[in-house]
């Protein structure tokens, strides 16, 4: 017997874009943000006084443990590293130092995890259901600080991710890969978005004038993200949900291209991941499945930001493309050493399971955890080590 569907049946398709409405959307959300990114670095070249004025204004900020913090914070606070590594991008290219942002970007992996991680906490009713989400959702908590323990010293020491995404970029210059015969496609398209947004800032004095063209900036790469998400979700959710159950379960080097491939569909780690909770509460994939999938995620989620930077003009192009290219360079190192070493690859999983064993005897310890972890900890943490240093 065929039911009646009722009144409300189809509601959502009737309401729901249709695809080339969507692919509209999509193209000028990217253009916003484009343009967003530019903003940003605009004002923070008028705020600060130029690249002079950057480097003093940025002075304290040369601690990369504070930039980890920083960066960890403000991620969770607005809940997309995509977000905040195209503030960053268009720090950069306003005169933010290349090596004092690189442990900013590593912050942004750690933060960008309180997604998926308060997506688990759905399921606190059902004890058993609750372990395997939880467990799923902190594996890529600590594989990011993980990645973080291993890389910053190093970066510190050797300045090996600085100097790598240097030699990628040179390269890249090499072959023309971002300037063509000095025509700047990109850059003259959006420098019209720029103007106008230039021009809503109003003749407000230099230093007042660059503060608020950065919050039309950050204003707007928030819009933009949050739209292009949306849209990407309505054209492309379904076939990425279907690349993932085709793919996930092939091994290891398909879980991480698929979680690659389907966070570059929908442009946002935070999805991917959290698409995963709910499959793992129920059993579907287990967290061995998981794990490799969260580690293509930090891979794709990289993309927006070289797409943003792709978009600076002038003398500081190199510099925020070359911010860009180590946010990436760091996912791909992480995932080489922590993964392909077999006793660090082991780390998270042990972890996740210790955590998530915890927090299903004790559901309390669950929520301590997310405002600990990302939250109370990063902002002490952040306080104490500016006051000291």
């Amino acid at each position: 017997m065929v039911q009646n569907p009722g009144p409300d049946a189809g509601t959502a398709d009737r309401f729901a874009p249709r695809p080339w409405a969507a692919w509209g959307i999509v193209a000028g959300m990217v253009y916003l943000l484009l343009v967003a990114v530019g903003v940003v670095g605009d004002g923070f070249g008028l705020a600060v006084g130029g690249r002079a004025g950057a480097e003093r204004l940025f002075a304290f900020a040369t601690n990369p443990f504070v930039g980890v913090l920083l960066g960890t914070l403000t991620t969770a606070l607005v809940q997309s590293s995509s977000t905040v590594t195209s503030i960053i991008v268009g720090l950069v290219a306003g005169g933010l130092p290349v090596g004092v942002a690189i442990p900013m970007v590593m912050g942004a992996n750690m933060g960008t995890t309180v997604t998926n991680t308060l997506v688990s906490l759905g399921h606190l009713g059902r004890p058993d259901e609750f372990r395997r989400a939880f467990a799923a959702a902190t594996v890529h908590d600590w594989f990011n600080l993980l990645g973080i323990v291993v890389f910053l010293p190093v970066e510190i020491l050797f300045g090996l991710i600085e100097r790598a995404s240097a030699a990628l970029l040179t390269t890249f210059g090499s072959l023309g890969s971002y300037s063509t015969g000095g025509w700047d496609v990109l850059g003259r398209a959006v420098r019209p978005g720029r103007s106008i947004v230039g021009m809503l800032a109003g003749p407000s004095p230099e230093r007042w004038g660059g503060i608020v063209l950065i919050g039309l900036g950050v204003v707007l790469i928030l819009v933009s993200i949050t739209y292009l998400g949306r849209a990407l979700k309505t054209v492309m959710v379904g076939r990425a949900r279907r690349l993932l159950h085709a793919a996930i379960g092939r091994g290891p080097a398909a879980g991480i291209l698929s979680g690659t491939v389907v966070t570059v569909l929908v442009q946002s780690s935070s999805t991917t991941t959290s698409l995963m909770v709910p499959l793992a509460a129920g059993g579907v994939f287990a967290l061995r499945e998981v794990y490799p999938f969260t580690l293509g995620a930090n891979i794709g989620t990289t993309i927006t930001a070289l797409m943003a930077a792709t978009a600076v003009s002038g003398g500081n192009r190199e510099p925020a493309l070359q911010i860009a290219l180590a946010h990436f360079l760091f996912n791909v190192f992480a995932v080489a050493v922590v993964y392909g070493v077999p006793w660090l690859r082991r780390v998270p999983l042990r972890g996740a399971d210790w955590i998530a064993d915890l927090g299903a005897e004790r559901r309390g310890l669950a929520f301590a955890y997310v405002l600990a972890v990302f939250f109370a900890v990063p902002a002490i943490l952040t306080v104490v080590t500016l006051r000291l240093f």
